[in-house]
């Protein structure tokens, strides 16, 4: 019908081909053509990897052959856990396989309940709030906690959910050089005192593995009356005597006003959260957008993180083995020459930095070729333009795991004279 409503439209059912100028997706022509060359030189597909079979926390089959893991993001090694395993099938048994809502709606189950219950006993706070994913946590809350007028000041190499947070939001954005106490104080300094303020900081950055100086960036912040959000997602279940991250290890619990993880990584499973001991905290679930306007995550899910973050509390011995497993395979890649992230074991992630993208993916392949995963990344994901193999340990990576690791690190390094 036409805007009147009063004749019928033509509708042409042979209409022209769109003209590039107006073809949205042309913005990515020169995307698919670098995947296209790369997959022309005969490599595996480092963005589409298919996990056929997992039959460990570190081991998997990838193109029929076995394969150690050490690429996932799974620290605390809970995904097989019989404890955090039978959790999930009592629930999926009893509520069934999803929600069908929103936590606002008819989207709160009993596991729910239970989840945020065991995140406030593991952190110590009054309160916790459930998220479907750690992206949509960060999206959440800095899009509601700072609003037109205010200010969110945040690090140059920040994680794109932080970035996505900022953007939805309509605050303004200020940001300070990567880890530096002095750009982050004179930023702050420039800002006029009135407006509302939110520092955003990671406790353990993703690329590289290097760690915050959160002490001292906590205290500037609270200087110029800033509040503070830190993401732990890279540091929850192993920094801090009771593995609730680098925040608490560095002894600024008291001045973090909220704190933001994820259940998929030490937890095990899949979900997001934030946590915080503010008086007003509750009101986020009638503000936030992100948590609103989405279905909740299923009974099955929330339960298995329930039961992960329960254990974990107590996980001394986990803690202990997956630094000693950091230390191993830090000290090995050094030991061969290989340029890291990190001149000492930071956290759990090693990142082996390479001159270009050929030899990133070469060397990748090799690994893969020879029973190894381990991540690939490149720009704009990586800082500085920088391209590097990151490599995720694991509680239950055992050493003789490592010893074989550390072997194909050499032989793939030396085959791409990464090392000589």
């Amino acid at each position: 019908m036409t805007e009147t409503g009063l004749q019928a439209e033509r509708v042409d059912l042979d209409p022209p081909p769109v003209a590039p100028e107006r073809d949205l997706m042309s913005k990515f022509d020169g995307l698919i053509a670098e995947r296209r060359a790369l997959i022309d030189t005969g490599v595996t597909d480092p963005f589409a990897i298919v996990m056929e079979q997992v039959k460990s926390p570190t081991q998997a089959v990838i193109a029929g052959r076995e394969t150690i893991l050490l690429g996932t993001y799974n620290y605390m090694g809970m995904t097989f856990d019989p404890d955090v395993l039978d959790a999930g099938r009592e629930a999926l048994t009893r509520f069934g396989s999803g929600t069908n809502g929103s936590r606002m709606l008819n989207g709160t189950f009993r596991d729910h309940m239970d989840a945020e219950a065991a995140l406030r006993e593991y952190y110590g706070t009054t309160g916790a709030i459930v998220f479907s994913t750690g992206y949509m946590a960060n999206l959440g809350m800095i899009s509601t906690l700072a609003g037109k007028g205010e200010y969110v000041i945040l690090d140059a190499d920040s994680h794109a959910s932080i970035y996505d947070g900022c953007a939805q939001g309509n605050a303004e954005i200020v940001r300070f050089r990567h880890n530096s106490v002095e750009d982050l104080d004179k930023r702050l300094g420039r800002l006029p005192p009135e407006p509302g303020k939110l520092v955003v900081l990671e406790g353990v950055y993703s690329m590289l593995g290097d760690v915050a100086p959160l002490k001292e960036m906590v205290a500037v912040a609270k200087k110029h009356g800033a509040m503070v959000l830190s993401d732990e997602a890279h540091s929850m279940g192993f920094y801090g005597p009771n593995g609730r991250g680098v925040y608490e290890a560095q002894g600024c619990e008291g001045d973090v006003d909220f704190v933001v993880g994820t259940f998929s990584k030490s937890v095990g499973t899949v979900g997001g959260f934030c946590v915080s001991n503010h008086p007003k905290f509750e009101a986020i679930r009638l503000a936030c957008r992100a948590y609103i306007f989405t279905a909740s995550l299923p009974p099955s899910v929330v339960a298995t993180a329930a039961a992960s973050i329960r254990k974990l509390r107590y996980a001394h011995n986990k803690r202990a083995h997956l630094w000693e497993n950091a230390r191993k395979l830090h000290g090995g890649l050094t030991a061969l020459g290989f340029r890291l992230g990190t001149a000492e074991p930071e956290s759990a992630i090693v990142a082996v930095i390479l001159d270009d993208q050929q030899q990133a993916v070469t060397m990748w392949q090799g690994l893969l070729d020879a029973g190894v995963y381990v991540n690939m990344a490149r720009p704009p994901a990586t800082p500085a333009g920088t391209f590097l193999l990151r490599c995720s340990l694991c509680a239950e990576h055992t050493a003789e795991q490592l010893d074989r690791v550390i072997a194909t690190f050499a032989a793939a390094g030396r085959a791409v004279s990464a090392i000589t």
